[in-house]
């Protein structure tokens, strides 16, 4: 996972989304809403493409999953499922790209603490807050908090509704990024002579399953290449931070 930018959508889209979510909220008053069966009818539209594109234009030419970003982002996906909450079943905020094998998981599904959502939105909040990574396994688990003394329960929660602990092929594919993050970071290290910008590039151009915010801000920087750099290094490890939006 990483931090997703959400851009804003065209004025006739934002308009289309607002009368499609006004006429829903109308039928849902009067008892005559079919969730399904209105979020169908205006997927169908030219419209409701153009809202399409623009979550892909979001996750960039490789155009992947925003919650697993392994997979082809094939379709529009709800945070709050359409189901559960019909109010937000049009409103931009509220939809994210996702793959085929992460909306099965996901479902409906959509953990409370109270008020509270216990799913990690990536285009409101930095997924590695809140995640971990095991560069051995693969797997995606929850990030441990020190002041809790308890693993966080945001990412428990995303861990368990997106099965991010038991998808092989998803591991093998963070594993194989964290490995070519590892090999740029040590091809610098052993001769420190490419430009800042050159080492940022490589590692962005590597980086398709989002390890950076791991590597740079969670336990990663631990790890011996990325240690190497931050301790040898503070200038290039700084400029990188912030690059990355990891201050």
């Amino acid at each position: 996972m990483r931090r997703i930018k959400r851009i804003a959508l065209d004025k006739v889209a934002q308009t289309y989304l607002g009368r499609q979510q006004t006429k829903a909220n109308a039928q849902l008053n009067g008892g005559t809403l079919d969730v399904n069966s209105k979020w169908k009818s205006a997927r169908q539209t030219k419209t409701m493409g153009k809202v399409f594109t623009t979550l892909q234009s979001m996750m960039g030419v490789r155009q992947r999953c925003m919650y697993c970003l392994d997979s082809h982002g094939c379709d529009i996906e709800h945070f709050r499922p359409k189901a559960k909450s019909p109010k937000r079943m049009f409103r931009w905020r509220n939809l994210l790209l996702c793959c085929t094998e992460c909306g099965r998981f996901k479902g409906s599904q959509f953990p409370m603490d109270g008020r509270r959502p216990l799913l990690i939105d990536p285009t409101k909040e930095e997924p590695w807050d809140y995640l971990d990574f095991d560069p051995i396994t693969g797997n995606i688990t929850a990030r441990f908090d020190l002041q809790l003394n308890d693993f966080s329960a945001k990412g428990q929660q995303t861990v368990i509704v997106l099965q991010l602990d038991r998808r092989e092929a998803l591991a093998a594919g963070y594993v194989q990024t964290y490995r070519k993050l590892r090999t740029v970071i040590n091809r610098f290290l052993q001769a420190p002579i490419q430009t800042v910008d050159d080492l940022i590039n490589d590692l962005l151009h590597e980086d398709g399953h989002g390890l950076l915010g791991w590597c740079f801000k969670g336990a990663g920087q631990n790890e011996a290449a990325f240690s190497q750099l931050r301790t040898l290094h503070p200038a290039v490890w700084q400029s990188c931070c912030t690059a990355f939006k990891y201050k």
